[in-house]
């Protein structure tokens, strides 16, 4: 797994927990960097961050966009996997649009249920058709 692989996965586990746990994403990171040696990828940091500071934006195109599912309907692993997707899909310009499509779907093939990949792929496909008017 590359480098940037592995920051994602570390940043959907840190974003996981915070919601589950109801406390702040950067309290989780903060947590992890003081007690544990685990070195956090500076790219973990830029997506929990960019995921906390857009997610009021990212949930309403993912509610919008999602048919037939709300956000709390969905399991919480595609939740935050759609997340991160979705922030580095419309506001991470050095990710490629299908890499941050096909990567939020390889994630979704390791953690998620076997109907989870295809609902992020289509989504998450969905926003990367409309990315010019939501960014507009």
């Amino acid at each position: 797994m590359s480098a940037r692989g592995k920051a994602r996965n570390r940043a959907l586990d840190v974003l996981f927990e915070a919601e589950q746990r109801s406390v702040s994403a950067f309290d989780v990171l903060r947590a992890r960097r003081e007690k544990t040696d685990q070195i956090i990828n500076p790219y973990t940091v830029e997506l929990v961050e960019g995921v906390v500071s857009q997610q009021a934006t990212i949930d309403e195109f993912l509610e919008t966009y999602s048919q037939g599912w709300t956000l709390e309907r969905m399991p919480s692993v595609d939740r935050i996997i759609l997340r991160v997707g979705t922030w580095e899909l419309l506001y991470n310009d050095d990710v490629p649009d299908g890499v941050a499509v096909s990567e939020a779907v390889a994630l979704a093939k390791v953690l998620s249920t076997d109907e989870s990949p295809q609902f992020i792929n289509g989504l998450l496909g969905r926003l990367q058709q409309l990315k010019p008017s939501l960014l507009a």
